[in-house]
């Protein structure tokens, strides 16, 4: 037995690179997954369809996924009348992703320092990690016109591209970067859901920062 160890780690320490492999391995069980991050935007930089468009997008994914036996809701804010607070959109929890690792356990939970989200957590519908910053390209700013608690943020200054409706050069979005990196060590630029407004809302507008119009979606059963 202790031969056998030893040949496994003079082969090319075996033993390191398990995690590595495990976070680029598909899904080991879809159907458990209730927390994503998307693989793809829509395509139309932040003109998402509304949430409506935005909520389809996810369970599109989520049914390409094996996982489309739940309800899976965008965690996206909107603002004016009848504001809509991403928090309240989600379910109460707990959530897991693809690979079965838990990211919050409460709503309360995920709007805390207590959450699991890194960039290793926050995976695709595929159990695919997603790029950040220092990838090629790096998509790590993620939509969700939310403040730091989840709630909607005051009518007045755009940061919604006009409730996820529009891809023009005016506007903005509020991101989070899902790999909890930014340009310091400021709590905006490890905010998984507020770090900074977007240059803009069409596909090359958010490609600028980071990103590529993706977005969290969440499982509320």
């Amino acid at each position: 037995m202790r031969n056998s160890v030893k040949a496994l780690l003079a082969g090319g320490c075996l033993l390191a690179a398990l995690p590595a492999a495990d976070a680029q391995s598909p899904a080991p069980d879809p159907a458990a997954m209730t927390f994503f991050v998307t693989s793809t935007g829509i395509g139309r930089g932040a003109d998402l369809g509304g949430l409506a468009g935005a909520d389809a997008h996810c369970q599109a994914l989520a049914q390409a996924a094996g996982a489309g036996n739940r309800t899976w809701r965008a965690y996206l804010s909107t603002q004016g009348q009848g504001a809509v607070n991403a928090r309240d959109r989600i379910g109460n929890g707990p959530w897991q992703n693809a690979r079965g690792v838990v990211i919050a356990r409460s709503v309360a939970d995920l709007h805390s320092p207590a959450n699991a989200m890194t960039k290793q957590t926050n995976v695709n519908e595929r159990g695919q990690v997603v790029n950040g910053r220092g990838d090629t390209p790096n998509e790590h700013d993620v939509l969700t016109g939310s403040q730091a608690d989840g709630t909607a943020f005051a009518a007045g200054q755009d940061r919604t591209c006009r409730n996820w409706t529009y891809s023009g050069g005016e506007g903005s979005a509020m991101v989070g970067h899902h790999d909890r990196i930014g340009l310091d060590e400021s709590d905006a630029a490890k905010s998984w859901n507020t770090s900074h407004p977007s240059r803009g809302c069409s596909q090359d507008n958010l490609r600028s920062s980071g990103g590529a119009g993706l977005f969290y979606c969440f499982a509320v059963n």
